[in-house]
Order: structure tokens, then sequence, then C-alpha cells
């Protein structure tokens, strides 16, 4: 969890050693199939999720923009 947020700070303006970071996350994961993270339903934890896209203006080459947070607590 602590490399993906190290990664995530740093998507503004990443350099190569931040590509090979995410790489490495990647080939962890990949190496790992079985790992999960596993709430019961009656958990006191609550999982909010929001999210939003827009064009922002950009009429001619429709590039989209697109944001979202979750919350777990």
């Amino acid at each position: 969890m602590f490399a993906v947020c190290a990664c995530a700070r740093h998507q503004v303006t990443p350099k190569e050693c931040h590509l090979h970071a995410v790489k490495r996350i990647f080939r962890y994961l990949k190496s790992h199939p079985k790992l999960e993270i596993w709430y019961p339903k009656d958990s006191p934890f609550d999982l909010v999720a929001y999210s939003d896209n827009d064009y922002g203006g950009a009429t001619q080459d429709k590039k989209s923009t697109t944001g979202g947070c979750q919350f777990l607590g």
C-alpha cells in the first residue's frame, strides 16, 4: 500500500524511476494472484466512492478528464 501511495504522489511529473517502481508493483501483484482484502458484511467499515468526469471545455479534441476518490472508514 505504501508503494502505491508513494507512486501516486508523482503522477503529475513522473520520471523513469517512478515507471520502474510501478512496474515492480504490477509484477508483484501478478505473482501473488491470491492476495485480497476482504471485509465481512457486518464489518463496521463503510466504503464510499465518488467520481466525476467532464470534457472540460475541450469541444474539438474530446479529451475527457476523470477524477475520483474512495473513503473507507
